[in-house]
């Protein structure tokens, strides 16, 4: 049976806002001032994560040479794809045995994980959909797009406007949530689902068959229409008032596509969107109704403007594509996000897959509505590891986690060191993130570059300003990463490498800012601080700025070595200033 899904569907008389959260047993998200966090056995937990390989988690065997060498690299959650081709090969009888043995390892490791279901779409395609689902044509028909010359091709897609596919796709990944249930509702092993991967249409923006094309034709469906109206002026995306400066002068119910976004690309794009959303929707809801843990979908990104990408020696087509059908048309990119959101709310969130953007520019997109932070696929290099720090200190992530991290060694994997100073104060951050948002900050810097300008990083804390630049050295400066957290009346943690900090009063009236008094920092296995070096001197530059030196800082042919290797890379300092009146100077 092929059939558009009502849009007034009975998802929407189901409140998922705290589903989770009455049972606390279970991994669920607890709101905080600005955001949320991820609580994990009644505490919450910073997931330091690593995406698997796609392939990597179908065999427990071949997992087993793995574990070791993630703990040793410092990841704490893995994220992998359980197929639906691999526990339903037959329509009805399911089996999940090797995700059993891989979820039972797991725990050997005190590894967690969040699990991608690769249900009806993978990367824009079907090609993880069960043999049963690929070969019936008739009840689970394809995805047409109209190539040149107008030859009609047929996609290895499900059509997201066929209700036996999404059914069937339902019924399997509520069995999934139901057996994750029963086998790990107490350990807690795994710690959120991603329903499906990268979705949307690729080669065209909009599918061209028969059914399609009607239902292109009709108004857009009134609840959508109202939602976004509702919301325009307060909570839509940015993006999307961008796009579509217009939308609030619509009738709902009577506007087609092409009247609500205009003929072309943006209307075929938004009427993908709304249909594969939908499809998302209901999967989503079976699931969360057998175990309502987090559950969110990822997102290929598009650009509007290529100023937005951080490409470094790769072509303009690697950042995701500029027209709806070179990145997948239909996906949660930022002016689609609320049709999403509202077409599936039992998702928690949605989530960007990030490599070649602007690292903050995709942070700040995806808080919208104060949604939290989770970047499910990102580099892997220093260039992505180093990013991480402005997730987890400015944008309050909940996890960062580097693709393809099972082939790479924890010897030379960047990860290992950006991690296990992250693990070490993490219980510090968690508590910053949650009650404290504004007075937590993360920054990076890359390897100095001739060619591209760039700006230190500022912020007012309390009542000094802060700036953050590269550490001071005689020789090249080399790159840094790290984060600032303020502790209170002018106490600020520094955490990190390669960068220095400068204070200045916000008080008109003061004649003076320095530094009070500075410590060097080590923490133990509880997560505790201890002061080791008291700071003074070379390493404040007699009380200019503080320094968080690299570990092997660039003396450039001076002979007096100034600049001391970083150590412990946790410090306390406070600042201080006074304020003089006339009979003082």
């Amino acid at each position: 049976m092929v059939s558009q899904q009502d849009p007034t569907r009975e998802i929407h008389s189901i409140s998922y806002e705290n589903l989770s959260s009455v049972n606390t047993q279970i991994p669920y998200l607890r709101k905080t001032k600005t955001s949320s966090q991820l609580i994990v056995h009644g505490k919450p937990f910073l997931m330091l994560a690593g995406e698997l390989h796609n392939s990597s988690l179908s065999d427990a065997a071949y997992m087993s040479t793995v574990w070791p060498n993630m703990k040793a690299t410092n990841i704490n959650t893995l994220l992998g794809s359980v197929t639906w081709e691999m526990i339903e090969p037959v329509e009805g009888r399911f089996n999940f045995s090797q995700l059993d043995s891989v979820i039972l390892d797991a725990r050997k490791f005190d590894m967690h994980l969040v699990l991608l279901w690769f249900g009806s779409f993978k990367n824009a395609l079907s090609t993880y959909t069960p043999a049963w689902v690929k070969q019936d044509l008739k009840r689970f028909p394809r995805v047409h797009t109209l190539e040149a010359g107008g030859v009609m091709k047929t996609l290895e897609l499900v059509s997201p406007f066929c209700e036996e596919g999404w059914k069937a796709d339902a019924k399997a990944f509520a069995a999934l949530m139901r057996h994750l249930k029963e086998f790990d509702g107490k350990e807690n092993t795994v710690l959120m689902v991603q329903v499906e991967n990268e979705t949307g249409l690729l080669g065209d923006s909009r599918d061209r068959s028969r059914l399609a094309s009607e239902l292109f034709k009709k108004p857009v469906p009134e609840p959508v229409v109202s939602h976004l109206k509702s919301q325009y002026e307060s909570s839509v995306h940015s993006l999307f008032r961008k796009r579509f400066p217009n939308f609030q002068t619509l009738t709902p119910g009577v506007a087609t596509w092409e009247e609500a976004f205009g003929k072309g690309i943006d209307a075929e794009e938004m009427f993908m969107a709304d249909a594969f959303s939908r499809y998302i929707g209901h999967v989503s809801a079976a699931g969360k109704a057998e175990y309502p843990i987090p559950l969110y979908t990822n997102v290929w990104l598009n650009f509007d403007d290529p100023s937005v990408l951080d490409l470094q020696d790769v072509p303009v087509v690697v950042g995701g594509g500029a027209k709806a059908g070179i990145y997948p048309s239909g996906g949660a990119v930022p002016h689609t996000m609320d049709v999403w959101k509202f077409n599936a709310p039992a998702l928690d969130f949605i989530a960007p897959d990030l490599y070649f953007h602007e690292y903050e520019e995709v942070c700040k997109w995806y808080r919208h509505q104060d949604q939290p932070l989770f970047i499910p696929e990102q580099r892997r290099d220093e260039r992505g590891a180093r990013r991480v720090w402005l997730a987890y200190g400015t944008y309050l992530s909940i996890g960062c986690s580097p693709f393809g991290v099972d082939s790479l060694e924890s010897s030379i994997s960047p990860i290992t060191k950006h991690y296990g100073l992250l693990s070490s104060v993490s219980d510090i951050v968690l508590e910053a993130q949650a009650n404290r948002p504004e007075d937590i900050m993360g920054f990076f810097f890359d390897e100095l570059s001739e060619l591209k300008l760039e700006s230190p990083w500022v912020r007012t804390f309390g009542d000094f300003q802060l700036t953050v630049d590269r550490a001071f050295v005689f020789g090249k400066a080399g790159p840094g990463a790290g984060m600032v957290i303020h502790q209170g009346n002018g106490k600020f943690l520094l955490i990190g490498w390669g960068f220095q900090v400068t204070f200045k009063s916000t008080n008109p009236k003061a004649s003076f800012t320095g530094i009070l008094y500075s410590e060097e920092k080590t923490v133990d296995v509880h997560g505790n601080l201890h002061t080791a070096r008291v700071m003074n001197g070379d390493e404040t530059r007699s009380g200019s700025f503080y320094i968080m030196p690299n570990e092997d800082p660039d003396y450039g042919g001076f002979p007096i070595a100034v600049t001391i290797p970083s150590r412990t890379m946790i410090a306390e300092c406070t600042a201080y200033s006074i304020a003089e009146d006339e009979g003082d100077f």
